[in-house]
């Protein structure tokens, strides 16, 4: 009896101490790769932003991920475009002079159709267009690289979530490795992430900002991960992302932006940043390559 109860408190003791060798869900889940960079609209550095061109020089850099902003125009249709103007991006000041402040959702696909979307950039991209969310879609799924949509001021487009939720169903970017792989979706808004949430529990989400710690649990109910601006980040914050459990039951993530220098990018790792979002892909995936996670 005395030599079953001193083997059986040996193994609870071995048990104890592997249990506390092993990492956590959270760290599990860190180290399972390397930091993911995102293009951001694109390689906004090299190409005007949002743009198939942009895309295209993304995939030339080695971006296996991209970041863009959707949008709706006057008569419905979804577009791929940042500002919810036209002015800084397009030539819609001079061919609309009298159509101020030249609202996106003021204009129809037709009209926008005619305008440059390159030429204010350089002029090798004269004659670019805003291109819809469907021709997007199709360029992603010609380079292979995944997505990072925003939905951008969704408020001035009610319904918008269902309706691009409808346009990657009818581009067949919500089947099961498209949802699984290439796809999140993010928001400045936390009522358009739990809509989209509650239209398609299996999409992934983003929350665009920096919640207190003490909600996380209450994002954790819609977003798969926390994207904060990168001078609010800090190493006890990630980790308290890292320990919080998203809506797929994984510990929600966190993606910094936007990061176009080398040394803030590798600041960031040494943080425990999960991904970088950048106008420079491949200045960041040169910086980050080496870096260990979490060592800061």
């Amino acid at each position: 009896m005395r030599r079953r109860t001193a083997l059986s408190t040996v193994a609870t003791t071995l048990c104890g101490a592997l249990a506390l060798a092993l990492p956590t869900p959270a760290a599990q889940a860190r180290a399972a790769g390397p930091v993911t960079v995102y293009g951001h609209r694109g390689a906004a550095a090299y190409a005007p932003e949002n743009t198939l061109s942009s895309v295209q020089r993304a995939a030339d850099l080695g971006a296996h991920w991209v970041e863009n902003d959707v949008q709706r125009t006057r008569d419905g249709a979804l577009v791929v475009i940042h500002d919810t103007t036209l002015e800084r991006t397009t030539d819609a000041k001079r061919r609309y002079p009298g159509r101020s402040p030249w609202s996106v959702g003021s204009f129809t696909l037709a009209e926008i159709k005619t305008l440059d979307a390159g030429g204010w950039f350089a002029p090798r991209f004269r004659g670019e267009r805003v291109p819809t969310l469907a021709e997007y879609l199709r360029r992603l799924d010609r380079t292979g690289q995944g997505l990072l949509l925003e939905l951008k001021r969704p408020e001035l487009y009610p319904g918008i979530e269902g309706q691009t939720l409808r346009a990657l169903t009818r581009a067949g970017w919500l089947d099961g490795p498209h949802i699984a792989r290439r796809l999140v979706v993010q928001s400045f808004s936390a009522p358009a992430l739990r809509t989209t949430h509650r239209l398609r529990p299996a999409v992934r989400t983003g929350y665009l900002g920096n919640p207190p710690v003490s909600q996380l649990k209450r994002y954790a109910a819609f977003a798969d991960q926390i994207n904060p601006e990168q001078r609010t980040v800090t190493s006890a914050y990630v980790k308290a992302v890292h320990a919080t459990l998203g809506p797929h039951r994984a510990p929600m993530r966190v993606n910094a932006w936007t990061v176009d220098s080398g040394p803030a990018a590798a600041r960031l790792v040494g943080l425990g940043v999960d991904g970088v979002i950048t106008n420079r892909p491949d200045v960041i995936a040169k910086a980050t390559r080496r870096i260990r996670p979490g060592t800061a």
